[in-house]
């Protein structure tokens, strides 16, 4: 059964469709990059899939439950992380943590919470009082409580430091290793290829493409390149005769070879060293970034996206 499921799923707001004829599936234990533009529609999906707001028309069933008829059901086993989460009452990060236990009737110890999102040593002080990347951390840690079968992630990256993103991908990785589902929405584009399984790209409403990265690559053609350095200059190899190699350029000691998927690039490397002294290898990519803008034409100029509030 899948973890979320929508079907036709429209929401408008007056004469915008925010979210326009959505059909989505994402399999249990499914680490899901939900990518697009400010205003693509990907934070009304995810009020959309949590019943904080209905829907023009379509279906939303997260669990197999339709999330109108067992909102509470399905709450019960989510784990949100939403953008811009405030901390405002006069509570102290450990107290935060506390009240998200005690709300969802958990027995999740609190210290190993606030250490695995390195708190322990401020969980005393006011969160309201926290740097912007530690009441991430602190939101991050309320979002795991009760071992969540699906976590929805909003942004989760906003304030956070170097080393504050690679432990949350760190974390992300951990929880998908033991089966959770979880749901990554965001405009980093490299943390989004650094920890989700495949992407859907929203644009406008709609969603236009769903696919893993290197799938993308292939839908909307990106070829892949590869630089070889080598002892001495690598003329007249014959690559260019190679399946899968649309381009071949020398500059000094420098082969650069374009193929049309990256799986042609080892075929490369094997031919040309068997012909010459390879010193270095250089292997590059289309970036995510190129397919983002190829997908989403730029994205949409302007406005934010219409939402309405997400509450923990």
């Amino acid at each position: 059964m899948p973890t979320i499921e929508t079907r036709g799923l429209t929401k408008s707001f007056g004469d915008v469709d925010a979210v326009l004829d959505l059909d989505l599936t994402i399999e249990a234990g499914e680490v899901f990059g939900f990518l697009g533009p400010n205003g693509a529609g990907k934070s009304t999906t995810i009020n959309l899939l949590l019943d904080y707001i209905r829907p023009t028309s379509g279906s939303v069933e997260v669990f197999g439950m339709d999330a109108q008829r067992h909102p509470a059901k399905i709450r019960e086993r989510v784990g949100v992380l939403p953008e811009g989460y405030g901390f405002d009452d006069p509570l102290t990060g450990r107290e935060y943590l506390d009240w998200a236990i005690g709300t969802k009737d958990a027995d999740d110890d609190p210290a190993a919470l606030l250490d695995l999102v390195s708190l322990t040593d401020d969980a005393g002080r006011m969160a309201a009082d926290y740097s912007k990347g530690m009441q991430q951390r602190l939101a991050f840690a309320m979002a795991l409580v009760d071992d969540p079968d699906l976590l929805i992630l909003d942004e989760p990256s906003t304030g956070l430091d170097p080393n504050g993103v690679r432990t949350m991908r760190e974390n992300v990785a951990d929880v998908a290793a033991d089966g959770t589902t979880v749901f990554f929405s965001s405009h980093h584009l490299a943390e989004v290829e650094a920890v989700c399984d495949r992407v859907g790209v929203m644009n406008e409403g709609e969603l236009v493409a769903v696919d893993s990265i290197d799938g993308l690559r292939d839908t909307v053609g990106g070829h892949a390149a590869i630089e070889l350095e080598c002892a001495t200059p690598p003329t007249e190899l014959g690559v260019e005769a190679l399946d899968g190699v649309v381009d071949v350029a020398v500059e000094d000691h420098t082969l650069t070879v374009t193929c049309v998927d990256p799986g042609r690039k080892i075929d490369v490397v094997t031919h040309v060293a068997e012909r010459a002294d390879v010193v270095d290898i250089l292997s590059t990519t289309v970036s995510l970034e190129t397919l983002f803008n190829e997908l989403t034409e730029g994205g949409r100029e302007g406005g934010g996206e219409t939402t309405a509030e997400v509450a923990q």
